[in-house]
């Protein structure tokens, strides 16, 4: 098996989860059916638990979907609020989750870029998701609204998390809705404005000398002490619950562009996680009758200086070797990766490719972005920007296809990424003298 950094972790969860755990008995969610091994295929019950017992592989949600029309699904969809539980049908939730308390994420901007396809030379049609929108200002608030659900179905009274940033603050914000305690683990030198908007919620949010691997070892180390009874780390011990949240990008797009499937996308790369449940979900639509089936391309982005996934498939190789993150896009900062494999087979298997850039392109591509479409992203926009732009010189991204990027955080997140180069033009007295001879007049 290609993952020995999950199988050490497995090992601990699957080993402590009776002392951890809350007993479940049985539980709403949904159309959700059970857990099901990547690996082997074993089947378990629907429970906290993130790893089979038999090859420590990944679990994930298995679902008896609708049967019925799809015309009669997409009506239902269309008919549900615009926010992710529209695709409540596909989820593992209750029926009524929107009556419950949460921050309803979703529904985000599809923006036709049409500025910024000229700049790069597309022509088949550019598409930014803009996931700025979401209640705290990116995507991770589709994960945790999941696993909330998750948490409340098991009946966990605290909700964790090791995060790079934006996940601590989406698990903060949901829990202050939800009722909820919630303790967070971040590693110590997090951007400070990532820092102040996960404390800002009241929880607890502690600091780990480290980077994010080490912040999600010590993790895997509460779930196995009496200490972490009754917590729920949503990617964690709810990680399959968790991911299934980004499957909500891949509905949204779809649906967004009139019910088909985009030719290309340009996914961001922390644990993989997102891309491959992007992938699931584009599978399902498929499987529905949702959309037509028609081929498409996955195309991963990484920051040169924290790309095990990208290294890997530029060098052939199904082993995916853990790296010592160095750079500014640190929400992606992810040495090793849980689910860099799977990321390697669906790039392949679709015929798309993953690329990284450096932190130099990082920035120029926040700001064409900015410059052009009015879109300030953080820096793993720009790292989906510049890879983008990259894939393109390089012959390996069609322009003549539709492709669909995705933005996923707010740039006023990742200030000091692009604060040294975008300043005031000029400092006048309030004259129109003074602004005349500043060569200011004629712009």
């Amino acid at each position: 098996m290609r993952r020995k950094g999950l199988a050490i972790m497995a090992a601990q969860t699957v080993a402590s989860t009776s002392t951890s755990a809350p007993a479940s008995t049985s539980v709403d969610l949904g159309p959700a059916a059970a857990l099901s091994c990547r690996e082997c295929g074993q089947r378990f019950e629907l429970g906290p638990v993130f790893a089979c017992v038999e090859c420590f592989g990944p679990l994930e949600v298995a679902y008896d979907l609708p049967s019925g029309s799809p015309e009669e699904l997409r009506k239902q969809i269309e008919a549900g609020p615009a926010n992710i539980w529209r695709y409540a049908p596909l989820l593992p939730v209750p029926a009524d989750v929107a009556d419950k308390p949460n921050l309803n994420p979703g529904w985000t901007k599809l923006v036709k870029a049409d500025n910024l396809a000229r700049e790069l030379g597309v022509t088949g049609g550019l598409f930014i998701k803009d996931d700025s929108g979401n209640p705290t200002h990116s995507f991770k608030d589709r994960v945790v609204a999941q696993a909330l659900e998750a948490a409340r179905a098991f009946g966990f009274t605290t909700l964790s998390c090791s995060s790079t940033g934006n996940l601590a603050g989406a698990v903060g914000a949901a829990a202050a809705r939800a009722g909820f305690r919630s303790c967070v683990f971040i590693p110590h030198d997090l951007e400070q404005g990532k820092v102040v908007m996960a404390a800002v919620y009241g929880g607890e949010l502690v600091g780990i000398e480290g980077n994010y691997d080490d912040v999600n070892r010590f993790c895997s180390e509460l779930i196995g002490d009496p200490l972490g009874e009754g917590w729920g780390f949503v990617n964690v011990n709810l990680r399959p619950y968790y991911a299934e949240g980004s499957k909500t990008l891949a509905y949204e797009i779809c649906e967004q562009l009139g019910w088909r499937l985009p030719d290309q996308l340009v996914v961001p790369i922390a644990s993989g996680s997102q891309l491959t449940k992007i992938d699931k979900g584009l599978q399902e639509l498929i499987k529905l009758g949702l959309v037509e089936d028609k081929p498409y391309k996955i195309f991963g982005a990484q920051a040169e200086g924290c790309s095990p996934v990208s290294t890997a498939f530029k060098a052939g190789h199904d082993v995916v070797r853990p790296q010592k993150p160095n750079t500014i896009a640190k929400s992606l900062a992810i040495g090793n990766p849980a689910d860099g494999p799977y990321v390697l087979d669906i790039a392949r298997r679709t015929g798309g490719a993953v690329e990284d850039v450096n932190d130099e392109q990082v920035v120029d591509a926040i700001k064409l972005l900015a410059r052009t479409e009015g879109i300030f992203a953080e820096t793993a926009g720009g790292v989906t920007v510049g890879v983008t732009k990259k894939l393109i010189e390089a012959g390996l991204l069609d322009p003549a296809l539709t492709t669909v990027v995705l933005n996923t955080g707010d740039g006023l997140k990742t200030l000091d990424a692009v604060a040294e180069t975008s300043q005031a033009t000029a400092v006048i007295r309030p004259s129109l003298d003074a602004f005349r001879d500043a060569g200011l007049a004629a712009h």
